[in-house]
């Protein structure tokens, strides 16, 4: 399977690259020249993607302005009209799938409402792919937007579309270390906290998109992506049945 990945250069781009590269045929679309081989172009222009996609058989689009607090025009240019350009362009190229990069913050109200006792190895809340969208930021709406265009590419143009809440993937991949909200407050034990709820590995990211591009039974999915944490909120087990993925990392107790 001949797979772009765009945004590659990034902290999950590199983990797919690392984890998936002897497994698919992997081609690379990056904003800015790197050491590998890719197509250099933003995202914000469709004329300038294009070449890109010629070819591909599936898309997974993590190329966007990462930040919460990303400004509204950055937003509007990298979230909103790249990520529909992506789909777009999957389309026009006649690629079968694209693994859409969203996140828990489509959903972060829930997160806002519940912190910093959310975090408590006690808790016993767990927000699956039926809670209501309540995005926390307008970087959160982008990702909730980008769902629902992936549904309508989906459901009028029949691409198979997989939608991952991605939790906390960091370059370090230390499940110990401090994971910040910056819309929330949290003092050093309730950062430490966070991150033992929300950190997704590298190899279980990598190996979430994997099942992605394998699964053949799937047509559209909304799906969270934590490792096996002792506490998270947010669910595995719709990952488990539909995609048959299994975290294979765990943050301490």
């Amino acid at each position: 399977m001949r797979v772009l990945v765009t945004g590659a250069e990034g902290t999950i781009g590199t983990a797919v690259r690392e984890h998936l590269g002897g497994r698919f045929e992997l081609v690379s679309l990056t904003l800015t020249p790197q050491e590998f081989a890719s197509h250099v172009a933003d995202i914000a222009d469709l004329d300038a993607i294009l070449p890109a996609f010629e070819g591909v058989d599936a898309v997974v689009h993590l190329a966007a302005s990462p930040a919460i607090e990303t400004p509204w025009e950055d937003v509007l240019r990298n979230n909103l009209v790249g990520t529909y350009n992506v789909f777009e362009a999957a389309r026009l190229a006649g690629a079968s799938r694209v693994v859409f990069a969203s996140s828990n913050h489509a959903v972060g109200m829930f997160e806002l409402d519940g912190a910093p006792g959310l975090y408590r190895a006690d808790d016993d809340r767990r927000y699956d792919h039926t809670a209501e969208v309540r995005p926390d930021s307008l970087y959160g709406v982008s990702k909730a937007y980008g769902e629902a265009l992936g549904r309508f590419y989906n459901e009028r143009h029949g691409l198979r579309v997989f939608c991952l809440r991605i939790g906390s993937v960091t370059a370090a991949d230390d499940p110990t270390a401090q994971s910040e909200n910056p819309l929330l407050d949290l003092d050093a034990e309730e950062r430490k906290n966070r991150m033992r709820a929300v950190w997704l590995s590298r190899r279980d990211c990598a190996e979430l998109i994997g099942r992605c591009l394998q699964v053949e039974d799937v047509r559209w999915a909304v799906v969270y992506g934590v490792s096996a944490n002792p506490r998270r909120f947010w669910d595995l087990e719709h990952a488990r049945e539909l995609l048959g993925w299994e975290p294979q990392d765990s943050a301490p107790l």
